[in-house]
């Protein structure tokens, strides 16, 4: 018989002081521990029971030595040097051809340079802020030997830098495509600017003007329509003083008009004067520098002289010498 006080482990038992386990009478021996000795770890004070929350055994990682860059560069190789080194090459590139994008048009070449923006009642145009994104800009360039001025000069060489529109609507010249245009005047050069539309008016609706033959049609329209940018171009006389304002990087020297953006651009000196070749034929070196430089604001290039003798096309550059050419003011003469 076993004493109430002692401990059964697996066919052992032990005095609850830590004596020596003993086997209990009339218990077989246990498979494990055939003897009946039960080794010290399997000699508790309470019965054996399993945790029912063990700890789980996590592997503790390795740190890895080195900083982020050292490890970006372990990890990508070669490529940690090339990727910066290729961003840094397209960033200049990308300055590179903004820088070049606009060419020099006083050597033969069109510029794709913004215009400068819409200026109405003498307001000052915002700076770097084009009102609309013009066609490349067309000059005449410089004839070899430029004319002096008179004497005493009929126009104003500089007027206030500002341009008004000459309100007013006109009824539709012509048939076919209706284009229709804004007339503007700078302030300050003395011009009156209904004589000035109404020249302008006169000469585009006439038959032998780019509406020939049903071609297009043409309408003046005022400044309502401007201020809402209901038009497709703008005839703008200027003085010489302020072409580079209207038409900058072109060359004109204050002496050539010019076609910049929607916008064809006449110069007081020479609608006031003309040029050499013309003779003192002031009304017909007006009609010519009308026809031509709205030629250019509806997409037309320059052409040469086709032989001596002919009839200056109204894209030759007359203002620059009629190259053995007889004058001509219309398109279709």
């Amino acid at each position: 018989m076993t004493r109430p006080d002692v401990r059964t482990v697996r066919g052992a038992e032990r005095s609850p002081v830590g004596g020596a386990p003993v086997r209990v009478p009339g218990t077989p021996p246990s498979p494990l521990f055939p003897a009946g000795r039960v080794p010290e770890t399997y000699r508790a004070a309470e019965p054996l029971v399993a945790r029912r929350d063990p700890v789980r055994y996590v592997p503790r990682r390795r740190a890895e030595s080195g900083g982020r860059v050292r490890r970006f560069v372990r990890r990508y190789g070669w490529r940690a040097y090339a990727v910066p080194l290729l961003t840094v090459a397209t960033l200049l590139a990308l300055v590179d051809v903004a820088a070049t994008s606009v060419t020099d048009p006083a050597a033969g070449t069109e510029s794709s340079a913004a215009a400068p923006s819409t200026l109405v009642s003498g307001a000052s145009p915002p700076a770097g802020q084009p009102a609309e994104t013009p066609a490349p800009a067309v000059g005449e360039g410089l004839p070899a030997d430029v004319p002096a001025a008179p004497v005493a000069p009929s126009y104003v060489e500089r007027g206030a830098g500002t341009l008004t529109v000459v309100d007013g609507t006109s009824g539709v010249y012509g048939s076919g495509p209706l284009e229709r245009f804004v007339v503007e005047v700078e302030d300050g050069i003395g011009v009156d600017g209904a004589g000035f539309a109404a020249a302008v008016e006169t000469t585009l609706g006439d038959p032998r003007s780019w509406g020939h033959d049903g071609r297009m049609s043409v309408q003046r329209v005022g400044a309502a329509e401007a201020a809402a940018g209901a038009y497709d171009f703008r005839v703008s006389l200027v003085s010489p003083g302020s072409m580079e304002r209207y038409c900058p990087g072109v060359g004109t020297g204050g002496y050539t008009s010019c076609r910049y953006g929607e916008r064809a651009v006449i110069n007081l000196a020479r609608w006031e004067t003309a040029v050499p070749d013309y003779a003192g034929d002031i009304p017909t070196y007006r009609l010519y520098v009308v026809n031509h430089e709205v030629g250019h604001a509806l997409g037309n290039g320059h052409q040469a002289c086709p032989g001596p003798g002919q009839v200056a096309p109204v894209m030759h550059q007359q203002t620059l010498g009629l190259d053995g050419c007889t004058k001509n003011a219309w398109p279709y003469p």
